[in-house]
């Protein structure tokens, strides 16, 4: 998923940035601003403990498999439905039931009525996120996930892992820019091919995981761990607007919608982390709470916190330090729509050595 502030290329950067700050008896890894998981699931291969959270729903959803789903997914009670699956063999029945749902007949749905050309077109403002063919399609793989979890043919954790391949798969084929704060007049050539249900990755191993969808300030008093990694915005642009369609999708609540592009109420999801007003004083809150031998902060030179503001909270709790590296912007839309001094922005790993 093309993804703002995604830390897919600054991984490896990462990691050997951590190795030389923490000691060899760290084994739990707190993802406290998840996003889609990418950090977490990165330390989750490598051996740690993850304890994941973040406030968007659809976050959430991708965290509870990435994260949350550690062991095979059997689908042992879907075979009363799909009597093929008892003749394969269980790692292979994720594939299985993904093409089961990708070949349903479409169904005019939610999605369908108010985010597709087809079901739109009557209305004051006519919208096309996704092309009617992938609105109906994705209507009717919700709607079955969902009627399976309601008569209990599926465990949660089968239900997460098909939330997640839905969520990554229709975004895949979505009619934008990259994120969901409009979407373009006519079709580009991805939008206009099928949505094929492509299963999400899973990430066996032997430890258990745990997954929150809350308010960080709030999930910090809880939790605690060796190493507590926080990535979070870094300017004004709220994830509720940016991934207003994916959040939907996932909860699939039918909420009441608004404007030219059928945004949800969001109130109870805007971050403090993208006010300029608020954000100091939330991320000392947060520092403050922390319950962590080490902490580490990503955050640009382009953030709403300078540096200054940065290490003056975070020395508080102990002997800090900076890691620094040059890398691509995010751009979601076109530079003619977003002048930008420079290609690059360099980005930094704050950290602090707990007393």
């Amino acid at each position: 998923m093309n993804y703002i502030g995604s830390k897919l290329s600054l991984l490896k950067f990462l990691e050997k940035s951590i190795n030389k700050v923490v000691d060899k008896n760290c084994s739990t890894f707190c993802d406290l601003f998840a996003g889609t998981g990418i950090v977490g699931s990165y330390f989750k291969k490598k051996g740690y403990k993850i304890v994941a959270n973040d406030i968007q729903y659809y976050s959430y959803v991708l965290n509870r498999h990435y994260i949350g789903n550690h062991k095979e997914l059997p689908f042992s009670v879907l075979i009363k439905e799909i009597p093929e699956l008892k003749n394969i063999e269980t790692k292979k029945r994720k594939d299985f039931v993904c093409n089961y749902l990708s070949n349903l007949k479409g169904t005019k749905g939610f999605i369908y009525k108010n985010y597709c050309f087809g079901g739109t077109k009557d209305k004051k403002e006519p919208r096309q996120y996704f092309s009617d063919e992938n609105g109906l399609r994705c209507d009717a793989i919700r709607q079955k996930i969902e009627g399976w979890k309601k008569e209990n043919m599926i465990s949660d954790d089968e239900y997460y892992f098909l939330i997640t391949s839905l969520v990554e798969s229709i975004d895949k084929y979505a009619n934008t820019a990259s994120v969901y704060g409009a979407f373009l007049k006519k079709l580009k050539k991805t939008a206009q091919n099928n949505m094929v249900l492509k299963p999400a990755e899973l990430i066996i191993n032997n430890k258990d995981h745990e997954v929150f969808n809350d308010d960080i300030n709030e999930v910090a008093k809880k939790i605690e761990g060796d190493i507590l990694y926080l990535d979070p915005p870094y300017n004004q642009r709220q994830y509720a607007t940016n991934y207003h369609l994916l959040e939907t999708i996932a909860k699939y609540d039918n909420p009441k919608i608004h404007g030219k592009t059928g945004l949800r109420e969001y109130q109870n999801q805007k971050s403090f982390y993208c006010s300029r007003t608020q954000v100091k004083k939330a991320f000392e809150d947060l520092i403050s709470k922390a319950r962590a031998k080490y902490i580490f902060l990503s955050y640009n030179n382009e953030g709403l916190m300078s540096r200054k503001d940065i290490k003056e909270i975070m020395s508080k709790r102990g002997e800090y330090g900076y890691f620094s590296k040059k890398y691509n912007r995010f751009k979601a839309d076109k530079d003619t729509n977003r002048k930008h001094a420079a290609s690059k922005t360099l980005e930094y790993l704050h950290y602090v050595i707990c007393e």
